[in-house]
């Protein structure tokens, strides 16, 4: 595949979205040159062919000096690229289907409790409803993955993830789990309902929202790691799809097939989601990007 990919419809219409272009506030000029320079980037990584682990391996080195460039990435549209570019690849390996993947974000903790289907998340009281989620982990030929772990993570109702709460108050792994799947690969959780969220004010990110004419907001959503022997490593999140921004997200992290629309009945609301894995061809492809994340204990 040449540099050519970075010219097509679809990556034509994130970097306009990026550079804010249909809105008219901002600075045109500051428009122009981030659209130009992600462009670039989006070049480079086709044109050599840098690897998901590769353009990770250079995101932890300038965040070392940056606290905020994980937060930027998805905000520029490079981690939605990543994606775009993987799938593009699967698509002319001759791979299709599966449950699409999407960005994961810079708040994952390594280190979650590990606890059987069923568990409840949510160590802390709060003041929203519960969130109920079901569904099965799923082979390519519709078979039962064994021996799966699902790895969840969501915000509070303040749109805080535990560990990054700037109030203190979330007991460590709060909304947070890694659940061990049985052999007929089902899975079930309950938690406090998440909320959507904005990027720090006056943060970096924040700062180049308001330079490029665009919010800094994410929809309700929750994030997921899929990991089971023989299969594919799986990054991706749902959003919920009667969110406000769930067509308009910061992050870029909606896709089709990842908005399911929560079925509410007074405090409670009810998602039923299956997971769909490609079998891995490489032992790499069971492992995790090098991407940095935090880790407890």
């Amino acid at each position: 595949m040449d540099v050519r990919f970075v010219e097509t419809a679809p990556v034509q219409h994130l970097l306009d979205r990026v550079a804010g272009m249909a809105s008219p506030e901002g600075n045109p000029r500051a428009k122009a040159i981030v659209r130009d320079l992600v462009e670039a980037l989006m070049s480079v990584i086709v044109r050599h062919d840098i690897s998901e682990n590769e353009v990770w391996t250079a995101v932890n080195f300038l965040q070392a000096g940056a606290d905020e460039f994980g937060l930027l990435m998805p905000g520029i549209g490079l981690e939605h690229f990543l994606d775009l570019w993987m799938d593009a690849k699967d698509a002319e390996a001759g791979k299709a289907g599966g449950t699409p993947r999407t960005i994961e974000g810079p708040l994952y903790v390594e280190g979650a409790p590990l606890v059987a289907s069923d568990a409840n998340l949510s160590s802390d009281p709060d003041d929203t409803g519960v969130l109920y989620m079901s569904g099965r982990v799923i082979g390519p030929d519709g078979e039962a993955v064994e021996q799966a772990v699902l790895h969840v993570w969501h915000a509070n109702s303040k749109g805080f993830y535990s560990h990054f709460d700037p109030t203190g108050e979330q007991t460590p792994f709060n909304n947070r789990r890694r659940i061990k799947l049985g052999e007929d690969g089902r899975y079930a959780f309950q938690s406090k309902m998440p909320n959507g969220y904005s990027v720090p004010p006056g943060g970096a990110a924040d700062q180049l929202m308001h330079v490029l004419g665009r919010h800094g907001n994410r929809p309700a959503h929750v994030n997921f790691f899929v990991e089971a022997p023989g299969y594919r490593r799986l990054t991706t999140q749902i959003n919920f799809g009667d969110d406000p921004f769930a067509a308009d997200d910061f992050a870029f992290g909606t896709r089709e097939g990842l908005l399911p629309v929560p079925n509410r009945q007074g405090d409670s609301a009810y998602i039923a989601f299956d997971f769909h894995l490609h079998r891995a061809e490489v032992r790499q492809d069971e492992a995790f990007s090098h991407r940095a994340r935090l880790a407890i204990g």
